[in-house]
């Protein structure tokens, strides 16, 4: 899991979320991953210092460093590739086609992981709420889990009720204040509330956490929630911020395509179809 525009500043959501894998499937997409990374920039971006995000990728300037050229060659996208990673560490200003290339590569990474969680079966999860949501005055559950993050860990655990399995949430690490006050809103909801020790059978509510830029799934994780913020809209709800539309045709259908779908079933409502990507107006409001 990650989260993506919590500083309030150019996304258009506060998204957190991430990507369900099975645990038989790390080691093969971990393997894949490598090889994808080599193939798109002729090299492992953490030896020069760089982390795989969502917002490094597909950022508006790498974008259009794509399209200052045809595509090319795999082998010559490579060669520039590893000369514009090189002069960055040299301080020295890349040619033309170093960022061309860079570009482009940053592309075909973000497609290729795309691709990659569909080949291991992955499926994304993710809870959407406007940039800047606050509490109302006077607010009296800041120390309970929000409702958006209670309808995230729902699809969780419908999902992996559906399969019989029991998931772990593996968090990046943000800061640790934060993080110590997140785990002990989900626990109090995991150990105080009936629904969460009902849902605890099979998400274990104790998360890990972990360096995204030492752990590939996790920066899979902040790639989808990026695409989810910039390209991922739900019709007649109100989830009409500001789109880039590059991202929306080119990532929407992949994210339309792996979250996850299920039913779920609410007392007086009977069974209803769930998906992993739910919008929330108002997470502060009380839950209907």
């Amino acid at each position: 899991m990650d989260e993506s525009g919590h500083d309030h500043r150019q996304m258009p959501y506060e998204v957190r979320g991430g990507v369900a894998l099975h645990a038989s499937k790390i080691w093969p997409f971990e393997q894949a991953w490598r090889r994808l990374e080599e193939d798109c920039f002729g090299a492992s971006l953490h030896h020069y210092g760089r982390e795989i995000k969502g917002c490094k990728l597909l950022d508006k300037k790498r974008v259009r460093w794509s399209k200052q050229a045809q595509p090319m060659a795999a082998e010559e996208r490579r060669r520039h590739c590893r000369g514009f990673l090189t002069k960055g560490l040299q301080k020295e200003a890349p040619t033309h086609q170093e960022f061309t290339a860079y570009g482009q590569a940053c592309w075909e990474m973000a497609v290729g992981v795309f691709q990659l969680l569909q080949q291991m079966d992955g499926r994304v999860f993710a809870s959407v709420i406007p940039r800047g949501s606050r509490p109302p005055k006077g607010f009296q559950l800041q120390d309970f889990l929000r409702k958006d993050h209670v309808f995230l860990m729902e699809r969780y655990y419908y999902f992996l009720n559906d399969l019989r399995e029991h998931g772990l949430l593996v968090l990046d690490e943000v800061e640790k204040t934060q993080d110590i006050k997140f785990v002990e809103r989900m626990q109090r909801y995991f150990t105080r509330t009936i629904t969460g020790r009902m849902r605890s059978n099979r998400v274990v509510p104790s998360p890990f956490f972990v360096s995204s830029e030492m752990t590939h799934p996790v920066q899979a994780a902040d790639l989808c929630i990026y695409t989810i913020n910039w390209g991922f809209r739900l019709n007649g709800i109100g989830m009409n911020a500001e789109v880039r539309e590059e991202i929306a045709e080119n990532f929407g259908p992949w994210l339309n395509s792996l979250q996850f779908r299920g039913e779920g079933e609410r007392e007086g409502v009977g069974s209803y179809a769930t998906y992993g990507i739910v919008y929330v107006p108002d997470p502060f409001e009380a839950r209907c």
